[in-house]
């Protein structure tokens, strides 16, 4: 029941925009302004006892209690350690963040990014904060999780071995805006060893809530050129580096001034008439360095002196500030990967971009509901969530002689570095896509589609892999038209939550599709030796209209004549003895629309070890959906003027759950 309400208050909340850009949810409840409020008027420093300063925050295993790794770590605020201690002295910059003893690279990296577009990281990093004026050793970091901010408050005490930091630290000693940050993370997902190994692009999706997608340029399509530009005038953020073959190639310089294992920001790409040609370039820049590429179209090259003096006085500026311009193919023979993170409409604050139109539905997979696996697996991967996908307008590019709907399709997997103390960690997932339009389909939104539409029709898109990392995102540009999305781990019977986000050029629609009506095989006889006491009493519930505690002939007659039809159109016909039969077969009960979450209520009450479910149990649950069903509509005439049909779901999953659980049969006779 708690599940319940804190759901419906979780709906209600986002309603009211709590989860926006502009208006975070506060993490484990704790209000930063009150917080630091009641230690100011109290005069004592925050400490905080969701976060405490002990083992447990460190690690579970390799900076577990008993590691030798974590030995002689005492926990101590700055102004224990320094005399002058600064939030961020100078403004934050690379060299604020050096790495630890923590294996948290991809963070970092990610982190070194942030710094160089202050309007993101001061929606990270609010300002206003100091050991100066107020302190309270008490400060706060926004992040994105999942669909929505997230405001996390820790206090300053940091870990450290002999007076020194023991992770992230800045080259200056007094500074510490960055350690502060990575312990608010490190909170956020349970313990520091949670931050061990991941990918960078989980760092730029947790700074700015967009879909990072990644480009191999040695397997650049046609028209990433194009891409660059449109993801240019949205306001992402884009990067670049060269991969490194060893650790002694790490910041190794090229002969042409280029950095090895270096994160480049890519931040122009034009068009340029060149000797009768139009040339395509793009602008790069080092952000901690005044190494500057010194090949064609560098500051000094001659490729400038044959274009237009009103291009060139656009374009070029000649200065050591580690910023520079490149023909697209040496980008493309130089540089090895190319990441770009699609923002959100909401992190945006400029007029001036066009954004990208954003859909999101989250969802589970449930063993022996919804998780069916990937398309190896035929006879359960029609079980999966299904999501329609609505794409209406073709893009709007003059230029572009393929016509079609471009959108970004991103897979991810939810709150999976927090399961890591209990030995969980990233599923392996990936998506499927398929048009359903072409078929004659309509109104796919209210059609759960069952196995046979999926042995006889082939994806149109997928995901090019399936792969345990937290997100895995693709684009894709296909006709007009409906499509299904079928997110799915690559085993079944994986539980684990995910959301989709579907970025799209023009608007989309995206909406779940609940359980509905599908046909069974028939199966063999089930034998049973009665029902049991509990389900007596409800039958006589449910038949007994005139509360006389018992069943005539007629009533009892209806009754059978029911649940014979139930029977019947599963393709089960009972004799008296006790069988059980599959899960898969009998839920949802033919007669009952059911959604996702439903469904999984009553597999997960009603089902086995096994994923079966006895006769007697099956009757029941028959006799209390129908009681909950016939119920529905009093409810709805009650609550005529505040009904919506997110209320009658969360109704149907409370009563769900009171009956399924509560009643569930344990005694026959």
């Amino acid at each position: 029941m708690a599940g319940i309400a804190t759901k419906l208050q979780h709906d209600r909340e986002k309603a009211q925009g709590i989860g926006s850009n502009a208006r975070a949810v506060q993490h484990l409840g704790q209000d930063f302004e009150a917080l630091k409020a009641s230690c100011l008027e109290r005069g004592q420093l925050f400490q905080d006892d969701l976060f405490d300063a002990i083992p447990a925050s460190l690690g579970f295993k390799d900076l577990g209690p008993n590691s030798s790794k974590v030995r002689g770590i005492k926990w101590m605020r700055p102004m224990e350690l320094t005399f002058n201690p600064q939030f961020i002295a100078g403004g934050a910059t690379r060299t604020d963040i050096c790495q630890g003893a923590l294996g948290d690279c991809w963070l970092l990296a990610a982190i070194a990014s942030l710094t160089l577009n202050k309007q993101v990281l001061s929606r990270v990093v609010p300002n206003g904060q100091s050991f100066d004026k107020d302190y309270a050793g008490i400060f706060h970091f926004e992040f994105w999780q999942f669909g929505e901010w997230v405001d996390v408050v820790v206090d300053d005490r940091l870990p450290t071995r002999v007076g020194e930091l023991l992770f992230v630290h800045s080259a200056e000693d007094s500074e510490f805006w960055s350690a502060l940050l990575e312990k608010a993370y490190a909170k956020l997902n349970g313990c520091y060893e949670a931050l061990s190994g991941g990918s960078t692009t989980e760092g730029f999706e947790d700074f700015t809530g967009g879909i990072a997608e990644v480009h191999e340029l040695r397997n650049a399509g046609p028209k990433l050129f194009k891409i660059i530009r449109k993801a240019l005038s949205r306001g992402s953020l884009l990067g670049c580096s060269i991969d490194i073959s060893n650790l002694a190639d790490s910041e190794a310089i090229t002969s042409s001034k280029l950095v090895r294992g270096h994160a480049y920001s890519l931040t122009g790409a034009e068009l340029v008439s060149y000797r009768g040609d139009s040339l395509q370039l793009v602008r790069l820049r080092n952000p901690w360095g005044q190494v500057e590429w010194t090949g064609a179209w560098s500051d000094n090259s001659s490729e400038w002196y044959h274009v237009s003096d009103e291009d060139r006085a656009r374009l070029l500026n000649k200065s050591e500030d580690g910023e520079f311009w490149m023909s697209f193919s040496d980008f493309l023979s130089q540089y090895s990967r190319l990441e770009i993170c699609n923002l959100t409409p909401d992190t945006l604050s400029e007029d001036e971009y066009q954004n990208w139109s954003l859909s999101k539905f989250e969802g589970a997979w449930r063993k022996g509901s919804t998780a069916g696996g990937c398309r190896n697996f035929p006879n359960s991967f029609w079980q999966n969530p299904q999501f329609v996908l609505k794409l209406d307008e073709e893009d709007d590019d003059p230029d572009d002689d393929e016509a079609g709907c471009t959108f970004l399709v991103g897979l991810i997997q939810k709150n999976r570095r927090r399961m890591r103390k209990t030995g969980e960690d990233m599923q392996t997932i990936g998506f499927s896509i398929y048009e359903v339009s072409m078929f004659g389909i309509k109104s796919q939104r209210q059609v759960h589609l069952n196995k046979n539409f999926f042995l006889r029709n082939a994806s149109v898109a997928r995901s090019e892999t399936f792969i345990n990392l937290r997100e895995v995102c693709n684009r894709f540009c296909l006709p007009p038209g409906e499509y299904l999305i079928i997110p799915s781990t690559f085993q079944p019977n994986n539980n684990g939550d995910f959301c989709v986000r579907v970025f799209s050029e023009k608007q989309s629609v995206v909406a779940g599709i609940p359980f509905m009506h599908y046909g069974v095989s028939p199966g063999d006889d089930i034998i049973t030796d009665g029902f049991s006491l509990v389900t007596c009493r409800n039958m006589v519930n449910l038949l007994d209209v005139s509360f006389h505690s018992e069943i005539f002939s007629d009533s009892y007659c209806s009754g059978y004549n029911r649940y014979s039809y139930y029977c019947s159109d599963t393709g089960l016909s009972v004799l008296p003895s006790c069988r059980f039969f599959s899960a898969h077969s009998v839920f949802p009960p033919v007669g009952f629309s059911l959604n996702s979450s439903l469904h999984q209520i009553i597999v997960a009450r009603y089902s086995e070890p096994g994923l079966t479910v006895d006769f007697d149990n099956f009757v029941g649950c028959l006799i209390r959906l129908e009681t909950l069903f016939s119920e529905l509509p009093l409810y709805t005439h009650t609550h005529t003027h505040t009904h919506t049909h997110t209320h009658t779901v969360v109704w149907i999953e409370t009563v769900l759950i009171r009956f399924l659980f509560l009643h569930r049969n344990t005694q026959c006779i």
